[in-house]
């Protein structure tokens, strides 16, 4: 009975040390190649000093003027529409010049009164002065006369400006254009009430137009009038203009940290009109001569320790060894992120897949170029 269970393991076990000893006379078994990472890559490039930042802005004409009666009253007629071109003096709008008419009429009337008051005054006070000479009045009533005298020709002289006051107060029922231009916008309509200095149309006028952007305030210290830019609008793909930097904000815009900077076009631009989306391009000149290196964003990794770059070194064709190097960064501008400290000119640095790379590992060139 013990013999046969023997058999029974003997069976059971035979063929696992069967292959085990098999496994241990064919020898070590055979390693497979390890696989090679390819990257993309590039040179690092020192670049001038001078920086280029580009901001969003909105078109506007060289001169916006918003038109408004000088006086109060109700809308009679409205000559213009929008989009009119209009020359100086032409009419925009008139009131009702009823009740300033009106006015008018009750100063002249003063204006009469006083008249009359004046020659009667004066009348006495001739009558007076001879019967003063001929003593037969007295010093005090001839002081009187005098003084009754000049006061109606000092009522006589406010009575004309009164009526002078009426006369520009009725001229004001009319609301003509003080330059060439454009109606950029009407405000009102007819028989509609408005008030003094309330906008009834919108008049743009000047042949280069302005485009306006807002700065941030840790660049607005180095914007200047004067200073040349680039403008570019959406409307206009592919032109590239030119303008000059005409005011800079010292106050910040509403409740955002940005300060109004307005730009002056060089040229006419008819096809630019208010509105339009533009963008200006800033050049920022260093406080040293120095020259700056800017690389992609994506080639900066960052960990626990520091942000880091990888350096390739040449190994064999096109093969290279990572070394990874700790760098400074600085501002992100249009041209990459600036490194401040950590690389020179002439190095090369991976720029994709930097998460799946390890210091002193071998890769593969994917791009074509030699690395020094």
């Amino acid at each position: 009975m013990r013999h046969h269970r023997l058999h029974s393991v003997l069976l059971k076990t035979t063929p696992f040390l069967v292959g085990l000893l098999a496994t241990g006379c064919g020898g070590p078994p055979q390693e497979s190649e390890p696989v090679i990472r390819p990257v993309r890559y590039q040179e690092v490039v020192a670049s001038g000093g001078r920086r280029e930042r580009t901001f969003s802005g909105t078109a506007q004409a060289g001169q916006e003027s918003q038109l408004s009666f000088r006086v109060s009253g109700s809308v009679q007629s409205v000559a213009v529409s929008v989009g009119q071109n209009v020359r100086q003096g032409q009419l925009i709008a008139r009131l009702d010049p009823t009740d300033l008419d009106l006015q008018l009429q009750q100063s002249q009337a003063s204006l009469a009164q006083a008249e009359a008051a004046v020659r009667k005054a004066e009348a006495d006070y001739e009558r007076i002065r001879g019967l003063y000479e001929n003593q037969n009045a007295a010093k005090s009533d001839l002081d009187a006369a005098r003084a009754q005298a000049e006061s109606a020709r000092a009522q006589v002289k406010a009575a004309e400006q009164g009526v002078e006051r009426s006369r520009r107060q009725l001229s004001y029922a009319r609301l003509n254009a003080p330059v060439d231009g454009a109606i950029a916008a009407v405000r009102v309509e007819e028989n509609e009430n408005v008030r003094a200095g309330q906008a009834i149309a919108v008049l743009t006028s000047g042949s280069q137009p302005e485009v306006e952007v807002g700065m941030p305030e840790v660049l607005i210290s180095q914007v200047v009038p004067g200073a040349r830019v680039d403008v570019t609008v959406d409307a206009l793909p592919g032109d590239i203009l030119t303008g000059v930097v005409t005011e800079v904000g010292v106050a910040a815009m509403g409740n955002a940290s940005t300060f109004p900077v307005v730009v002056r076009l060089d040229t006419e631009q008819k096809t630019i009109r208010s509105g339009m989306a533009a963008n200006v391009t800033f050049r920022f000149d260093p406080e040293d001569d120095a020259e700056r290196i800017f690389i992609p964003p994506v080639a900066v990794g960052e960990d626990r320790e520091s942000r880091f770059v990888f350096i390739l070194k040449a190994s064999a064709d096109d093969l290279a060894t990572t070394e990874r190097r700790s760098v400074t960064i600085g501002d992100l501008t249009p041209d990459g992120i600036e490194v401040i400290e950590g690389l020179t000119d002439g190095e090369f640095i991976v720029t994709a897949g930097i998460r799946r790379i390890q210091n002193g590992q071998t890769v593969r060139l994917q791009d074509s170029g030699v690395v020094q």
